[in-house]
């Protein structure tokens, strides 16, 4: 990750740690700042866009942790890049858990440094311009699954189907350490029941019929890497307690094992539905949801995020108009107009293969509401069909209407015509024109 057209600040009373410093990282490319106390950092940070700022923690006037801690009160607070004595680590993780961003010990080798610092650049960078998108609700769940990237916590992903639980997961695996290790994704919802145990950890040659060799696993196959239980609450209760016993052991076996396995890696959890109402119901364990529950982040529903769906149409139009062979400039002005007052029920998922469909089939230059919402088109055509024309429409309420005063009037028609406000002689040539019998 480049650094360059970056401003960092560094506060850091070392004269000569602090010159290093800003050799360094000048011809790195960046713009520096360079404070010498607390005191003069606390006031100039609020002033510009930093892109991270390098900190040591124990300084003259103030402590670090009194720089950060006023540097977060103000809007669009950088990120911190703390440096320390091995003495100072636990503070050091504390500030990590209160919201900071990396830290150092001293004394560290110039390399790893720049590429902690370049890890927050590129964060705070993703941040302003939104990798799982730009609206207020997605931005928040960005923050949050970074700063969960770096916990070795089980996550439980929550959100409607389609909402982006799996792009999440994949989120959190890309801003880990396991990030060049294995993703493994298990749908349990799509696998059938019986074979998923197999599917899961593995099996040994012979375990069952049709077992003609041996069989590794999703667990086996994750490594050092991420494995991600997509629709966990489809899980057999049998099968829930070997999850378990993974989690709590770091284990499993195959089956048809006896050897247990080491289990490496992270376990990620997602569901489309309430866990506590399935345990309340007996189809969940309790103590299961308690281990893969230790964070939870909730996707929010495409409906509750509509700044997003211009955004995502962008981003979806590259993808498939690169494919496609039409000739398609962009997304119509309606089209957008359309897809912002869709309601969404099968969210990102279903906007993509809206995007995807329409882009394909799309025949003039511009992707329009029909290429995204076909059957609405349809259905307004046959509509129409049914309705007839407007003079039609126009003659059946009018007919109604007279039947309703000849019904309040008992029939007669003086006493009709009176009421609807015109004279006798003009209500009985509607009548015939409209062939309206009153038979009480």
């Amino acid at each position: 990750m480049s650094l360059e057209n970056c401003i960092v600040g560094i506060v850091e009373d070392d004269p000569i740690m602090g010159e290093s410093l800003v050799q360094r990282l000048t011809l790195e490319g960046m713009t520096v700042k360079w404070w010498q106390s607390g005191a003069e950092a606390v006031r100039d940070i609020q002033g510009t866009r930093f892109g991270a700022i390098v900190c040591d923690i124990r300084l003259p006037d103030v402590s670090g942790e009194a720089v950060f801690r006023e540097a977060v009160k103000g809007p669009d607070a950088p990120p911190f890049l703390f440096v320390t004595a091995f003495g100072d680590i636990d503070q050091a993780v504390s500030l990590m858990r209160a919201g900071a961003g990396d830290y150092v010990t001293k004394p560290f080798e110039m390399d790893d440094f720049l590429m902690r610092l370049s890890d927050l650049v590129r964060h705070r960078r993703d941040e302003a311009t939104g990798v799982l998108g730009i609206s207020p609700a997605i931005k928040e769940v960005e923050r949050m699954l970074r700063r969960v990237a770096r916990l070795p916590s089980s996550l439980l992903i929550t959100g409607e189907t389609g909402s982006g639980k799996e792009v999440a997961a994949r989120f959190v695996h890309a801003a880990s350490a396991a990030t060049g290790s294995p993703f493994m994704a298990v749908n349990c919802a799509a696998i059938p029941a019986d074979l998923l145990e197999s599917e899961l950890f593995g099996h040994e040659k012979g375990a069952f019929t049709g077992a003609a060799m041996r069989h590794l696993g999703y667990a086996e196959r994750t490594g050092d890497g991420t494995l991600f239980l997509d629709e966990i609450g489809e899980m057999r209760p049998e099968l829930q307690t070997k999850l378990l016993r993974l989690i709590e052991e770091r284990a499993f076996h195959r089956v048809g094992g006896e050897k247990p396995i080491p289990f490496r890696g992270r376990l990620l959890t997602a569901t489309n539905g309430d866990l506590e109402t399935l345990v309340a119901s007996g189809r969940f364990r309790q103590d299961l949801l308690y281990r893969i529950n230790v964070v939870s982040v909730r996707m929010p529903a495409l409906r509750e995020r509509s700044e997003d769906i211009p955004w995502l149409m962008e981003r979806f139009f590259e993808e498939f108009s690169d494919h496609g062979e039409g000739s398609l400039k962009g997304i119509g002005a309606l089209a957008e107009e359309a897809a912002l007052a869709h309601s969404w029920p099968g969210n990102v998922r279903e906007l993509r293969n809206r995007m995807e469909r329409g882009i394909g089939l799309a025949l003039g230059e511009w992707l329009m509401p029909g290429d995204l919402f076909p059957e609405m088109f349809r259905a307004a055509t046959d509509i129409g069909e049914r309705l007839g024309s407007l003079e039609d429409a126009r003659l059946d309420a009018e007919r109604r209407h007279i039947l309703r005063a000849l019904s309040a009037t008992g029939g007669e028609i003086a006493a009709a015509a009176k009421l609807l406000n015109v004279g006798r002689t003009t209500l009985w040539e509607k009548m015939r024109r409209l062939r309206v019998r009153f038979d009480g």
